[in-house]
Parts: C-alpha cells; structure tokens; sequence
C-alpha cells in the first residue's frame, strides 16, 4: 500500500499485515496506543494512556529505522525529508487502521512519530466537550478559531463540529487538511477533502481556491500565515462559515496571536474584520483522564463573541476579555480554570492534573475548595 492511502473499514477477512512497519501500527491498535515512535538506539516505543511504554524487543538500529520507514513513504514524502527535514502524511493499514504520520531528522538519523486516528467521527458529547461548544455548528456565517498545541485534539473536536453540519444542512462543506485525518460520507451536506502537498500545494491558495468551489462551509486545518488569516476573514465576511486552527494558550492570546502575523499599521484594520466576522474562540488542552475508560479529557475555554466582547476587540482591550468569559456562563462561556473546576468535580481528572494544566494555579486550588474571589468573577469587589 502506498503512503496516503486510505484505510478500509477493518474485517476479520482481511489478511494480517505484511510489511513490518504495518504490523507495529497493528500493535499500536492492539494496546489501545495511541501513538508509535520509532528512533535509532531505542525499541518500538507506544504512548498507552498517556504513558510511553517500551516494547520488549532490542533497540532499533539507524538503518532498521530506515528500513522501516522507507516501507512506509513515496517520492513526495521522501522529497520533503530531503529538503525540509520533515514530512507530515496520512497512512492507512487496509483493516488495521489510518495514522498521522510524522518523519523527521534528528541527529542525523530518522525518527518517526505516528498517532492513531478513529476512523468512526466521535459526537460532541462522545468527547466530554462543554454544552457550550454546540453553538459552533448553528453559525450561519463567520470565523470560528480552535486553538491549542498540536497534539491537543483539536482536529477531532473540528471533525465532530463539522459532523453535526454534515448531518444536518444541506450545505457544500470543503476542507483543507493537512494530513486529511477523517473521512466524511455525504449525508445532508456534501463534503470535498483536499489535503495539502496531493491536491492544494499550501493552506492559502487551498483556501483561495476553496472560495471559487461554492462552498458554505469552509475547514481550515491550520492558519499559519496573515494571507491565510485574512483570506479566511474576508471569506467569512461574504457570507460563508469558515472554522481554523491556530495556535494559542487562552481566548484574549488569540486575538493578539491574530494580530501577530500583520505589521502594526494594519491592526486597527484586522480588529474591525474581528468585530464584524469572529464568531467564538475555542482553546484546548488534551489531559490524562481520572478514569481507567476514559484516558484523555478536553479541557475547553470557550469565548463567544457578544458585543462586550466585540467592543473590546474593536477598542484593543484584549485584556479585558477574561473578565467577560468567566461572566459569560448563561451563553456558554467559560474560561480554562472554570473548565477545569468543572472536570475534577465530575470526576474526569484529578485535581493533581488539574493544577498542573492551570494558568493559574493559585486561583485554581481557592476555586477546587468553592472560594471564588470578585475578581474571579469579572467584577472588582467593592465596586
């Protein structure tokens, strides 16, 4: 099988894997894993609930490593190890599974870095996600940011929020991916996938390309350039409903995140396409779960821009946005330690993992002990 090729659904008919590359992704899928790393010098490593586990078998040399990665990739990919250092793809073990595959160079030899993907799209609900994030799929129009580090999830909350338009409006939905993790079927909508380097060479002419498609809804799998931003504002003020990811550690950071990519004379002009087109800011952390069934959980800060929240971005008090979150529960707010809170109470984290995830850790333990101070509330005591 080549790289990128999608995986079929698994059968009991299906013949086991040949290749020995294959049959280590097969064992990730057997332990529960849900990622695979593969250096020189050290065995077949998985992540198991949270935890890297070694295989019992002896270290992998350079030229195994190679060996076993050179089963795995195509030209593209081996040209852009050539070149950049790095290659990023889809790979799909027909009735085993699909991956998202990393290969990198480090200290001269290859090392690679593989995560499982579910293949069946999980519900909103599936994913302990806040009831606030179900207001994401009803926008008609507007800009929807996740944001977090990689490996926090938010490809798979996207995957679920797109899902829900996909079952229920009869809407053209593209997505520009890279690599493409699930597969959508049509149901009430249609989808387009493009991945990037096979069918759009980057994330802007993609996005370009995507608006002259006559799409309703548009998936950007990363924002990582201004023309990619303010490509994605503009095709959210004519009328579309465009959902990105960029990377940020809380709601106010993204606003100046966004800032960031444009030189400071043009900021007073991307505040107002905020103002008019930014719908919600969702940021996620992935954390090792409490329960032995469940071994990560999401915590979610959630912004929905009402106008208070609109007004600040338009005057530049970011700053001032924490304060409207935390008040913002009634429309479905909430910021990380109200997130947190929220998960140690039912029993989803622990409140160890709770304190090590805050921002603020000292206002979380007061919190996690029912002491929430004025200013924890958005307001100024005595005022």
């Amino acid at each position: 099988m080549s790289a990128n090729q999608p995986a079929s659904p698994a059968a009991t008919t299906e013949p086991p894997p040949q290749k020995e590359i294959d049959r280590l992704f097969a064992a990730v899928m057997k332990t529960g894993a849900s990622d695979l790393h593969l250096k020189a010098g050290s065995p077949p490593l998985f992540r198991i609930q949270g935890q890297v586990v070694r295989a019992k078998s002896p270290p992998l040399s350079a030229d195994q490593v190679r060996q076993l990665i050179k089963d795995l990739i195509g030209p593209k990919q081996d040209k852009d190890i050539e070149e950049r250092g790095a290659a990023d793809f889809a790979y799909g073990v027909r009735g085993v599974g699909r991956f998202r595959v990393n290969i990198f160079r480090q200290r001269g030899a290859l090392s690679l870095a593989a995560r499982r993907v579910q293949t069946d799209i999980p519900t909103l609900d599936q994913l302990n996600l806040p009831p606030g994030v179900k207001v994401l799929p009803t926008f008609d129009q507007g800009l929807v940011l996740v944001a977090g580090v990689t490996g926090s999830g938010k490809s798979t909350t996207l995957a679920a929020v797109i899902h829900v338009i996909n079952q229920t409006q009869p809407v053209h939905i593209v997505t520009i991916e890279d690599p493409i993790e699930y597969l959508y079927h049509d149901e009430k909508g249609f989808v387009n996938q493009r991945e990037i380097g096979i069918d759009v060479p980057n994330f802007s002419d993609g996005l370009r390309s995507a608006l002259r498609e006559d799409p309703d809804v548009v998936l950007v799998g990363e924002m990582r350039d201004a023309e990619t931003i303010e490509t994605a504002l503009m095709a959210a003020e004519t009328g579309h409903l465009v959902f990105g990811t960029i990377h940020s550690g809380s709601a106010p950071q993204t606003v100046g995140r966004v800032l960031d990519y444009f030189p400071p004379d043009r900021h007073y002009q991307i505040r107002q396409l905020l103002f008019f087109n930014l719908r919600a800011v969702m940021v996620q952390k992935l954390l090792r779960g409490a329960r032995p069934q469940i071994a990560r959980v999401p915590a979610v800060e959630l912004m929905i821009c009402n106008p208070a929240i609109k007004k600040l971005i338009f005057d530049g008090e970011d700053q001032k946005i924490a304060d409207v979150v935390r008040t913002g529960k009634q429309e479905g707010m909430q910021d990380m330690n109200q997130s947190l809170v929220d998960l140690v109470h039912r029993g989803l984290i622990t409140e160890q993992v709770a304190l090590e995830n805050s921002l603020n850790p000292e206002q979380l333990a007061m919190n996690l002990k029912g002491i929430v101070l004025g200013s924890d509330r958005g307001s100024i005591i005595g005022s």
